[in-house]
């Protein structure tokens, strides 16, 4: 299974696979042909809530984390997560994520839980 994690504003690459866009707001200044994004699915990421308060500084990665493999459990995310999953079974998937360090976010959780 190849599941790895990149930045949706660096341009596509032959080998991405499935691209899937891991965040809920469509990334800044990004037209949806440049992107080329395969899947978008928004129940998948983390809520309003977490993403504010991981965001605000109030908590570590560490704790992120925790909270949102917690969130990652319920009903609809967990079926999203397996849709991925099933997806990275397949062929190479590459989560899509605006974060300016994808490598502490929540595209570098679910890569991890995709490859467990």
């Amino acid at each position: 299974m190849s599941v790895r994690v990149r930045r949706v504003h660096e341009p596509p690459e032959p080998d991405d696979g499935v691209r899937v866009l891991v965040d809920r707001l469509w990334p800044r200044g990004l037209t949806k042909e440049a992107a080329r994004v395969d899947e978008w699915p928004k129940g998948l990421t983390p809520s309003t809530e977490l993403r504010r308060w991981y965001h605000a500084g109030e908590g570590t990665y560490e704790e992120f984390r925790g909270r949102y493999e917690a969130e990652l459990a319920a009903p609809e995310a967990a079926g999203l997560l397996d849709r991925v999953r099933e997806l990275a079974g397949k062929g190479p998937v590459t989560l899509l994520t605006a974060s300016r360090t994808p490598e502490r976010s929540h595209a570098e959780v679910l890569a991890r839980l995709l490859e467990d």
